[in-house]
């Protein structure tokens, strides 16, 4: 494609037609402009008269930065988490608050910001000693924030290391005062923990140094290398004992109420016997009271009736047959195959024998009604 084609002009990219502007003209304008600023004068004679134009175009020059210096250093954008600490000629002069705030120049004033949002750690761990005098290590986080800024930057040469000190010396105040298997322990750690960071706010108070501890937290607590697996047996046994605490407390919670019912049966049991019993006594004085006014009455009869009732009582349960030795002629008939099904102790028959006239007279002629033959009393 050529550069140069009828009614399009000259296309010749290294030759535009286009001149450069001329520096020193340029530096002539922004001069006019200035002095016409300034309250100097602004013509071309002026400028001839002056002796070189250049000079004043580098003066325009020299001003325009200093004042874009002095803007760029005096005018600060604080943001919302952020404090500006303002120091004129290394002192502390004021504190700038968010939004935007025009200092002094550099090296009249200069701003140092910090962050007072911002959640900062720090972390550390050390030995000390309980108040059983048992050594343990402890693993500790400390969580703070910036309360004020001047204090935080001049009141304390270094925050973080007087944070650590104080909070080591916090520290070891609260493990001196409780027992090993305290601090071990679940609730003793958050105790020691809580007494840990109220003694350090308080030391950081009395110092002044502008931090306020957001939490102080104990990530490990344990005893030194060389007697943990000692110390493991020892927990082992606590808890074995812990263990066998809890079966006891479960077997005792099963068999004491079962026993309780027990011996609350035995006592209902125990009154429910004295009850019939003492009901059967009242029973059997009555009845002797009635039988008594009975036999009162009528003696002879009384006396007859209460030996048949005793007879039949005894004899109703013994295995002997009586017969009538006046009556020959009656048929009797004996239950034998019960009297023979049913054994004695001894191995033998039940069955009574059976008493006959001829067999049962002796020689006074009475009856006998024994089973076996009669034994001779005494002499």
């Amino acid at each position: 494609m050529p550069w140069k084609e009828p009614g399009k002009g000259n296309k010749d990219p290294w030759n535009s037609g286009d001149q450069p502007p001329d520096l020193d003209e340029v530096f002539r304008n922004v001069n006019r402009k200035l002095k016409s600023i300034f309250g100097g004068g602004g013509g071309r004679n002026s400028e001839s008269s002056s002796g070189g134009s250049g000079a004043g175009g580098i003066l325009s020059i020299i001003v325009i930065a200093a004042l874009l210096w002095v803007g760029w250093n005096s005018v600060h954008i604080i943001d919302q988490a952020e404090r500006g600490v303002v120091l004129r000629f290394g002192k502390y002069n004021r504190t700038l608050d968010p939004g935007i705030n025009v200092t002094l120049p550099s090296p009249i004033e200069s701003l140092m910001t910090v962050n007072i949002s911002n959640v900062r750690s720090v972390e550390d761990r050390g030995q000390m000693l309980t108040e059983d005098e048992n050594l343990v290590e402890l693993d500790f986080t400390i969580q703070y924030r910036v309360l004020e800024a001047q204090d935080f930057l001049f009141r304390v040469r270094d925050p973080e290391l007087t944070l650590q000190s104080a909070a080591e010396s916090a520290l070891r105040e609260s493990v001196g005062t409780n027992r090993m298997d305290t601090i071990l322990a679940g609730a003793g750690r958050e105790k020691v923990a809580q007494d840990t960071e109220r003694a350090l706010q308080e030391t950081l108070d009395l110092y002044e140094a502008g931090i306020q501890v957001t939490e102080f937290t104990l990530r490990d607590v344990n005893v030194p290398l060389q007697v943990r697996d000692a110390f493991s047996d020892v927990n082992k046994a606590r808890e074995d004992r812990q263990r066998f605490i809890e079966e006891s407390r479960v077997h005792a919670n099963s068999v004491v109420p079962e026993a309780r019912g027990q011996a609350a049966r035995i006592l209902q049991e125990a009154e429910g016997y004295k009850q019939s019993t003492i009901a059967l006594a009242e029973g059997q004085a009555m009845r002797f009271d009635l039988v008594l006014a009975e036999y009162l009455k009528a003696p002879q009869i009384t006396r007859k009736r209460l030996y048949l009732q005793t007879m039949e009582s005894v004899l109703g349960s013994s295995s002997k047959v009586f017969l009538d030795a006046q009556s020959n002629g009656n048929v009797l008939y004996l239950p034998l195959d019960k009297m023979v099904g049913a054994p004695d102790s001894s191995g033998g028959s039940n069955m009574p024998p059976l008493v006959t006239p001829q067999s049962g007279q002796d020689s006074n002629g009475s009856s006998s009604s024994s089973r076996t033959p009669r034994k001779e009393g005494r002499q």
